[in-house]
């Protein structure tokens, strides 16, 4: 699984901006819900081969009345489950008592704790950061997260101290089988679907959000096909259930999604396509697993309430037109055994091989009929194309002037792709890359020989003469 890096400390000591440039956008993955004054934000980042997940927590005012102590609560539950925590504090600022609450409650975590020293820059770094020695934390480390001096370091000693991906032995390599992650909201009906395609009570539901906590694997077998249903529950009793611990959940959806070869995206019919689906989808589509969509709570609806949803479906989700919509009730079981020929050709399609021969005549056919416009005066010349990847399919182009192939250029290929592929319930990814010229670095080689067939030539006129 990808490592969990939480940010911790006061309030505005830098930790959202920290958290930008380590995730490299502005748009991460929030987990909102209602009541609360400020949201956790979850997106992951990658250093080299290394990726990583984000959590940007609350503020830390050391204050245990009110929306301070939820988010003091959450904060703490993010450090109770990250693999590595960075406490930031303020160079500006310098050391105050509530950091010293902050690094003792640290010390007593057991986890590998990095101590970062914001906002240097103008600073007389080694005098800033003395005071922070005192911590116990270990060597501090200085940096500006706005300008982002000291950040690439920074990362970079952090991901040394995990073990390399292959290394581990996550729970999901001890099963075999197509591995399906069962993902949605709180309370839109995950568990129960689960135990309808089970036809067992093998995971606690109540009617109640917030009744899962972590993913839990679950093989079976169903027409002579192992499966592992990844479902994003842990059995919890009622009286443990509290809005920090349920918020917190969308850590352990992420990993399922990225462990997953087919994600089962549940909506509820009841409440239509909220934020929070569109954010989780969007998710999805970054890690590019094959996705079937199903939409809960069917039965019971009327028709116009039936057909605003389809209308909503459309208008909301067309990016999403190559995933398979689902109809279905778990709590009844009408539609859930119609789920399984999607993920099947899902994951075939997901999974699938292509000779490069066939990738590369597709492509000449679609330049063909028609053509990459020119850039510059130059036509983008695309040569042939081979796979890259599985999980999803990769087609990678090589070419020239690749970097000036639009967006709606590559779109018409990706889409000509799938159809011709016959790609179902996957999307697919198109990359380029520039073809080497075999005379780079030869010029000047290429030119003295030039030189001296010239000088011969010359010698041998002269001769003549």
């Amino acid at each position: 699984m990808k490592p969990v890096i939480a940010l911790v400390g006061r309030p505005n000591v830098g930790k959202s901006t920290l958290f930008n440039r380590l995730t490299k956008t502005r748009d991460a993955l929030v987990a909102d819900q209602p009541g609360l004054t400020r949201d956790r934000k979850f997106g992951e980042g990658k250093l080299g081969g290394k990726p990583y997940i984000v959590i940007d927590t609350g503020g830390l005012s050391g204050d245990d009345e009110g929306v301070d102590a939820i988010m003091a609560t959450q904060s703490w539950l993010a450090v109770e489950q990250a693999d590595i925590v960075m406490f930031l504090t303020d160079a500006k600022t310098g050391l105050t008592g509530v950091d010293e609450e902050i690094a003792h409650r640290l010390r007593t975590s057991g986890k590998t704790i990095h101590i970062v020293v914001n906002k240097i820059d103008g600073l007389n770094a080694d005098v800033v950061m003395a005071d922070f020695h005192s911590l116990g934390l270990g060597e501090p480390i200085g940096i500006s997260a706005v300008h982002g001096r000291g950040v690439s370091a920074l990362i970079t000693d952090v991901l040394e101290l995990l073990p390399e991906a292959d290394e581990e032995q996550d729970s999901v390599e001890q099963h075999k089988g197509i591995r399906i992650a069962v993902v949605g909201r709180p309370n839109v009906g995950k568990s129960t679907l689960v135990n309808r395609i089970l036809g067992e009570e093998r995971v606690v539901t109540y009617d109640l959000p917030g009744t899962t906590r972590d993913s839990i694997y679950l093989p079976f077998e169903r027409d002579e096909q192992d499966y592992v249903l990844i479902d994003t529950a842990g059995v919890r009793r009622r009286r443990k259930i509290n809005e920090a611990i349920e918020k917190f959940s969308v850590i352990k959806t992420l990993q399922a999604i990225e462990d997953a070869h087919v994600v089962i995206l549940m909506l509820d019919a009841s409440e239509g396509i909220t934020d929070q689906d569109a954010s989780l989808l969007g998710f999805v589509l970054d890690t590019g697993r094959a996705l079937v969509l199903a939409v809960n709570k069917w039965d019971g609806l009327e028709t116009d309430q039936r057909d605003k949803i389809k209308r909503e479906l459309d208008v909301k989700l067309p990016f999403v037109d190559f995933a398979k919509i689902h109809f279905i009730s778990a709590l009844h079981g009408s539609g859930v055994g119609d789920l399984f020929g999607s993920i099947n050709v899902a994951y075939k399609s997901a999974m699938a091989k292509f000779q490069t021969p066939r990738l590369t005549r597709l492509l000449e056919d679609f330049v063909s009929a028609n053509p990459p416009p020119m850039s510059k005066g130059r036509r983008i010349k695309l040569r042939y194309a081979h796979q890259g990847g599985q999980n999803p399919p990769i087609v990678v182009i090589h070419g020239n002037q690749v970097d000036a192939v639009p967006a709606i250029y590559k779109r018409y290929l990706m889409n000509a792709f799938r159809k011709h592929l016959k790609l179902k319930g996957t999307p697919l990814r198109i990359e380029f890359k520039a073809g080497k010229n075999p005379y780079e670095g030869r010029k000047n080689k290429l030119t003295t020989r030039q030189q001296q067939k010239r000088k011969r030539l010359m010698k041998h006129v002269k001769s003549k003469k």
